[in-house]
């Protein structure tokens, strides 16, 4: 997989720079190819892992990256915080577990709605999420989702 000239990361410690992150991810979607579908899922995905971020973590980065595999054009998003990190990666990645108020439905979600997800994470470490969607060729089937955890 090759990748082009690396961006500077996106600070996520407020609502507003959400805003900022969801526009950047959208934009380089577009710029792959990316039907407004899929712009959607991947704008839903990484808004929603910015937020744990900012409300888990106290704040993080978001890269975004255009990334390209063969004559396949995707991008890829790694969100990262400094925070306490998730204990049970696997309790985490379950429709329903929360640790604050909301439905519990983030990290899951995030995962079926992308093509490529990988988790790091640990006690006091901070959490690390890479996540990457592929533009499809009309008429193709998209790829199905991958997980990596590593704690």
């Amino acid at each position: 997989m090759s990748v082009s000239t690396r961006p500077a990361a996106l600070p996520v410690r407020s609502d507003v720079d959400l805003m900022a992150v969801r526009e950047a991810a959208r934009t380089a979607a577009a710029e792959a190819g990316f039907s407004l579908v899929n712009q959607t899922k991947l704008v839903t995905a990484v808004s929603e892992l910015a937020r744990n971020a900012v409300v888990h973590g106290g704040g993080g980065d978001v890269l975004v990256e255009p990334v390209q595999q063969g004559t396949r054009r995707g991008v890829r998003l790694v969100v990262s915080d400094r925070g306490p990190g998730i204990a049970d990666i696997d309790e985490a990645l379950t429709d329903g577990h929360t640790t604050g108020h909301g439905l519990g439905l983030g990290l899951g979600g995030a995962r079926r709605l992308v093509d490529d997800f990988a988790i790091e994470s640990a006690p006091g470490q901070g959490t690390t999420v890479t996540i990457a969607m592929w533009a499809t060729a009309p008429g193709l089937t998209p790829i199905r989702p991958r997980l990596t955890v590593r704690s």
